[in-house]
């Protein structure tokens, strides 16, 4: 079995993740549907934990065979960077290797508007990108951090599950750090972040009642503070984070969320109109007064009214953004419409209401 050439035909075909699973060949995800990369293989359970092992290193292979389940990051040299989940099935041991682009992209590249990319000049506060798995959460944040690694003389702590994009020391100082291989936990390492001296913080997912305690803590205190979260707007996201929280404590976390929060970038992939990969349509919250009271209030419902008005803030709603993408002929309209969360709300910006 030729692993290298596994993954450098994946790559060649601009796939964006292997899929290595026994009783079929090496499968890639390629413009949205699952192709063989070798169509005359069909793995057995045996060559399948091969492969896997050939990858992983003896204590990720500990971890995975006590815990059933691994996320971490490889490179093969002169072919690429991935980032690895490792499950256990009926059928065996299997993967999934999502490529990670061996650039960090620019903003034009993945389409960052002004109005986010503006947003790496926030002195503190929280920054959230939203979205589901695999809508490039990953990305959008890389750029962003990359562009204050060129911008700022910053001491930057990256904390991730695993370590995806690589920065190189531009004029940043930026430290990355692994759970799992670096620390043991987001919550201990947000921990230990807090009294490193940082200046911008990247906190690859707030997972845990801990996590979204320490995140808000960072952001509070002096901290740009950039986090993830796998929900599909702003309002949800607010919702969320407040719903972590015991109700004894949920008053005091609005407070802490009106005060501290300052932009929530939501967004979702589809794939373009000429079948030549796939375009992100982004949701765009600005806290404004306005918005940081419907928070505190618990008003959050009222967040979509007011983002659909708050376009001179640097505002738009995610239909709106999908009725662009198919106006500038980017996405087809179906598939935009499939995505949209107000079809009515959709179809009147298509036409311009």
């Amino acid at each position: 079995m030729d692993l290298m050439k596994i993954f450098a035909t994946a790559i060649h075909y601009k796939a964006s993740d292997i899929h290595i699973t026994p009783n079929k060949p090496p499968m890639m995800r390629l413009k949205g549907e699952m192709i063989p990369i070798i169509k005359d293989i069909t793995l057995t359970s045996e060559h399948t934990k091969a492969i896997i092992y050939s990858i992983i290193s003896d204590s990720q292979k500990a971890r995975f065979e006590e815990n059933l389940e691994l996320d971490c990051s490889f490179a093969i040299k002169g072919i690429g960077r991935f980032r690895l989940n490792v499950f256990l099935t009926k059928n065996g041991v299997e993967a999934v290797a999502r490529i990670i682009p061996s650039q960090i992209p620019s903003p034009q590249e993945i389409g960052l508007t002004k109005e986010i990319t503006d947003l790496i000049d926030t002195p503190k506060g929280l920054i959230l990108v939203t979205g589901p798995t695999g809508s490039g959460k990953s990305t959008t944040l890389a750029c962003l951090i990359n562009l204050i690694n060129e911008k700022y003389k910053s001491n930057i702590i990256t904390i991730e599950d695993p370590i995806e994009f690589v920065y190189e020391h531009k004029n940043s100082l930026i430290r990355q750090r692994e759970v799992g291989q670096h620390t043991k936990s987001f919550a201990s390492a947000l921990k230990s972040a807090l009294r490193e001296d940082p200046d911008v913080i990247l906190v690859g997912e707030m997972r845990d009642l801990e996590t979204i305690q320490l995140t808000l803590t960072a952001a509070e205190t002096g901290h740009l503070t950039f986090a993830t979260l796998h929900t599909q707007d702003a309002a949800t996201t607010v919702d969320r984070i407040i719903d972590v929280f015991p109700p004894h404590q949920q008053e005091q976390v609005r407070i802490q969320l009106a005060s501290s929060l300052r932009a929530v970038i939501s967004q979702i992939l589809l794939p373009k109109k000429d079948g030549n990969g796939l375009v992100a349509a982004r949701e765009i919250m600005i806290m404004t007064p306005a918005i940081s009271n419907l928070i505190r209030e618990g008003k959050t419902h009222l967040i979509y009214g007011a983002i659909e008005t708050g376009g001179k803030f640097g505002m738009i709603s995610m239909d709106k953004s999908l009725a662009i993408l198919v106006k500038n002929n980017l996405v087809d309209m179906s598939e935009a419409l499939s995505k949209a969360n107000d079809k009515e709300t959709f179809k009147r910006f298509l036409v311009g209401g």
